[in-house]
């Protein structure tokens, strides 16, 4: 099969050429063997099941023996022969270069280690495919050149149809779904991650037995609150009477980041506003979209019906797509609200200190609205740094609706109104 090429490659390369070792990192299904692989100039797999036993036993007599081949070397499922990451740790140090291991593994199974590898094992977190890597989005608009030059940006338009948007949202991001060949095979694959992570991978994570109905019932509760500020508090009420108990409610929702299920989106809070005015509970969010609709057992053709919450479907498949397009920026992606109402869907933070201001509406009819929250969130800053020149924040570097719709515009107030099917990194 064709590999399809991952904006992931470019911080992979850039971690292999920085760090003796590099952990990939990310959920079951995101692709991270096959991406390792594409680097990787020799690989032992511990799952292969003819060479499994003899593997496990040199990993776990003599692990070094294992280090032996062409570099970079990778080391698929390594949690299960632990032992390898000292190795790995010990053999950076002797030989001082760069590039020469990776390691990737199930997120089923949490390891601990004797050391941290700090500065010689990187990590490095990936994400489901975005809309740009599964060659939905055509990628005439690119966010980094946004960023560097926003003169350049002369309209666009998406080839990307409300339907189509719809089932890539049902569909998820998850490369074994995009190559499969029908539309109903297609589906299956977050169902199964869904089904799979309630009933085995919950457990596997730290050896601990946990309920699968009591997990069902909290990712589905998550589900609901889908790209709102409801607090872990409500989500516990709306679950409790399973019968499980606050303080496995909080394990379970450890478990599920560490099995990176959740994903939550943090607050930004500058200083515009006075602290309690400013919302600072984090946003309930996944790493996929597709895990709230395998989740609520819904289909596409029930969004025909329900735009309500196909609008925060599509809120959560954003966050996911810029935070694969602002990877190899060291992007951070936050949200803004006050109690005023006044929003930003998204504050996208690069490394070197830009941001932009985002609101994400999956219809026309929301752009004016949301522009203008953008333009007065813009003008609190200015007022701001008129009250505080010796320490002045920085204005917004740009200011984009983010829609699903079909055209890309320029607006007069400075708003760049782009289609999430014309987005790239």
């Amino acid at each position: 099969m064709i590999y399809k090429k991952r904006i992931v490659d470019g911080l992979l390369e850039l971690k292999l050429e920085s760090f003796g070792a590099t952990l990939i990192t990310g959920p079951k299904g995101c692709g991270k063997t096959t991406t390792g692989k594409q680097k990787a100039k020799s690989v032992v797999e511990f799952q292969d099941e003819d060479l499994r036993d003899n593997l496990l036993s040199v990993a776990q007599v003599q692990p070094s023996k294992l280090l032996i081949g062409e570099k970079p070397r990778l080391f698929d499922e390594w949690q299960d022969a632990p032992k390898i990451w000292g190795a790995i740790r010990k053999s950076i140090d002797d030989e001082q270069k760069n590039g020469l291991y990776i390691l990737t593994g199930s997120t089923s199974q949490n390891v601990q280690t004797p050391h941290s590898g700090t500065l010689r094992i990187s990590t490095m977190k990936m994400y489901p495919m975005s809309l740009y890597e599964s060659e939905e989005s055509n990628g005439t608009v690119s966010l980094s050149q946004l960023f560097n030059d926003p003169n350049s940006f002369d309209g666009c338009h998406s080839d990307l149809s409300i339907d189509k948007l719809i089932f890539a949202i049902c569909r998820g991001g998850w490369p074994s779904a995009i190559n499969n060949t029908t539309p109903i095979a297609q589906l299956q694959i977050a169902k199964d991650l869904f089904a799979q992570t309630c009933s085995v991978d919950i457990s596997n994570i730290d050896g601990t037995k946990r309920n699968k109905l009591w997990t069902q019932n909290l990712i589905r509760s998550y589900a609901r609150n889908l790209c709102t500020l409801s607090t872990l508090q409500t989500i516990f009420k709306d679950i409790q009477n399973c019968g499980i108990s606050e303080s496995s409610f909080w394990n379970y929702v450890e478990a599920l980041e560490k099995l990176f299920i959740i994903e939550d989106v943090p607050a930004w809070n500058p200083a515009i506003r006075s602290k309690s005015a400013i919302r600072s509970k984090d946003k309930r969010n996944f790493i996929d979209p597709s895990i709230a609709v395998a989740a609520l057992g819904l289909t596409p053709e029930y969004f025909n019906t329900d735009f309500k919450t196909l609008g925060f479907l599509f809120e959560s498949l954003c966050i996911r797509d810029l935070r694969v397009y602002s990877s190899l920026q060291e992007g951070q992606v936050s949200y803004y609200h006050d109690r005023y109402d006044l929003e930003a869907d998204a504050v996208l933070h690069l490394g070197d200190g830009r941001y932009a201001l985002i609101e994400i509406k999956l219809g026309s009819n929301e752009i004016d609205a949301g522009a203008k929250h953008l333009c007065k969130i813009e003008e609190l800053v200015r007022q701001y740094n008129e009250k505080e020149k010796q320490v002045p924040m920085r204005l917004p570097d740009l200011k984009i609706v983010l829609t699903g719709t079909e055209y890309g515009y320029k607006r007069p107030d400075g708003v760049f109104v782009i289609p999430i099917g014309c987005l790239k990194d």
